[in-house]
């Protein structure tokens, strides 16, 4: 007998079960509240007037919420409703292109996004038997980092210097050099003016960067409920498109104010502070996010997530608190210089202090061949510049060839922002380097070359990119046409 529309109804009809507590007390983005004995740290709660927590901690007779919002409105007295979910927030492909806040609502007045499923925000990172090691490459399109400090892919880079030294920037043109190599992107700004989120959109919406990235936003102006949340979101989406097979590349820009932000939340909690008035959990809130990139197993999809976390130091000392935590849980970093910065080389990366510990066994053999002494040869041309200034004349004639080839190093490392170089260009580079006819060029011929070559040997040997790309190395037969390129070139100038 088939059931009637009314009966039909009635089916579909569902009880929601659901604990209800009284808010005790606001202190500033912090409600404590009774009533609640069913709760656990990291549940989601619920105000009555809409408004969403998350619990954070518990007192000898109360729970303390994390408000994800304005807590103006909220008073003593007012329900707080516990449906025992953990947080979780939407996820899916159609977040690329779009800009969402912590809890992943649209802020871009672009219309409402419809996710493909839900994650936890909270999760264990995969363990060691779920990963593989690192066998690619990530492309950042900065001749210094993918020639001397190479990224893998699954690798923890973290990006540290004082402030308006050029991190994001050399984050952004990796973003951008991503275009047409399959990665997904995230950029997830925390703490930041508005404005500078305005200039990073603006400067991502110029190079079609926008459509394969997926952008975060806990600037200074929201709570900072959703400024602490903002990373773990972040990872979060990233973790989707990992786990369905995707390369992911995550910049958290950046994790000192994230630490402030927590730093923040403890105090208002009366949580005894530790050293510069930190929590002691502070290394477990960074380290628990950075476990959760690597390079999964086919089993698992074989996705792989990169993450470039940024920390900002000041004076150059990078044995603060939150830096030395952060350096101890990454798989290297890059140490950006303000005295470099000045003296415009940039980006202003140290090669001194800067290291990547498992970036070179994903390198390009081709890229491998070339680089692996331009490292040593850029540090022993700065110590020789330092010992010449000392001595204005009786230089020896190896002295002078080191001198030649370290500037010859020194305008090739040179690059202009937002421009990132394709890995064949610049192996192309570091061949002409190798030859030695660039030791010889004054700095503005070096930049000129780098300025046209590349278009000329399109002209000239179309297909040698293609089959630069394809295998990774350079054959006997493709060094000899890079070589009869590199002849005509220098013939016609």
């Amino acid at each position: 007998m088939s059931k009637t529309p009314e009966r039909k109804a009635q089916d579909t009809s569902t009880f929601e079960i659901r604990e209800v507590g009284n808010v005790k007390s606001v202190q500033k983005f912090i409600v404590f509240a009774t009533g609640l004995p069913s709760c656990v740290s990291g549940q989601m709660v619920e105000f009555a007037n809409g408004i969403k927590g998350l619990v954070i901690g518990f007192g000898e007779e109360e729970v303390q919420i994390l408000v994800l919002g304005s807590a103006s409105e909220l008073r003593a007295g007012d329900e707080v409703y516990n449906k025992g979910k953990f947080l979780s927030l939407p996820v899916g492909e159609n977040f690329l292109g779009r800009v969402v806040n912590s809890l992943c609502e649209p802020q871009d007045s672009k219309g409402d996004i419809v996710p493909k499923e839900h994650y936890p925000v909270f999760r264990i990172a995969p363990g060691v038997m779920d990963r593989i090691p690192v066998k690619e490459t990530l492309e950042t399109g900065t001749l210094s980092i993918d020639a001397t400090l190479p990224i893998a892919k699954g690798q923890r880079q973290l990006l540290i210097g004082d402030r308006l030294t050029g991190k994001t920037t050399v984050a952004i043109d990796a973003i951008i050099n991503q275009k047409g190599k399959n990665v997904i992107c995230i950029y997830c700004c925390i703490g930041k003016t508005y404005s500078n989120l305005l200039k990073i959109l603006e400067t991502l919406g110029e190079k079609n960067a926008l459509e394969y990235t997926v952008v975060v936003s806990g600037v200074a102006s929201t709570t900072p409920g959703e400024q602490y949340l903002a990373p773990y979101a972040a990872c979060m989406l990233g973790e989707y498109f990992m786990y369905n097979g995707k390369d992911v590349f995550v910049i958290f820009d950046d994790l000192t104010r994230h630490a402030w932000i927590y730093r923040q939340i403890c105090l208002l909690l009366g949580r005894a502070p530790g050293r510069e008035a930190y929590p002691g959990d502070i290394f477990y809130i960074h380290s628990q996010l950075m476990e959760r990139g690597g390079y999964l197993k086919p089993e698992l999809g074989g996705g792989s997530m990169t993450f470039f976390p940024i920390v900002e130091i000041q004076q150059g000392d990078v044995t603060g608190y939150i830096s030395t935590n952060v350096i101890s849980m990454t798989d290297g970093q890059l140490y950006f210089s303000t005295p470099l910065f000045n003296k415009g080389f940039r980006p202003a990366i140290d090669l001194g202090l800067s290291v990547s510990r498992i970036g070179s066994k994903a390198q390009w053999p081709a890229m491998k061949a070339f680089s692996r002494t331009l490292r040593l040869e850029y540090l022993q041309y700065k110590e020789l510049v330092q010992m010449t200034q000392l001595r204005a004349t009786g230089l020896s004639k190896e002295a002078e060839a080191s001198l030649k080839r370290g500037e010859a190093i020194t305008q090739l490392l040179i690059q202009d922002k937002n421009k990132p170089v394709p890995m064949e260009e610049e192996i192309m580079y570091l061949y002409a380097l190798s030859l030695g006819v660039l030791d010889e060029l004054s700095a503005p011929d070096i930049q000129k070359f780098k300025k046209d070559f590349l278009q000329k040997v399109q002209q000239w040997d179309s297909s040698l990119i293609t089959v630069m790309r394809e295998s990774q190395e350079l054959t006997d037969a493709t060094i000899e046409r890079l070589r009869r390129s590199l002849q005509r070139y220098f013939e016609k100038e």
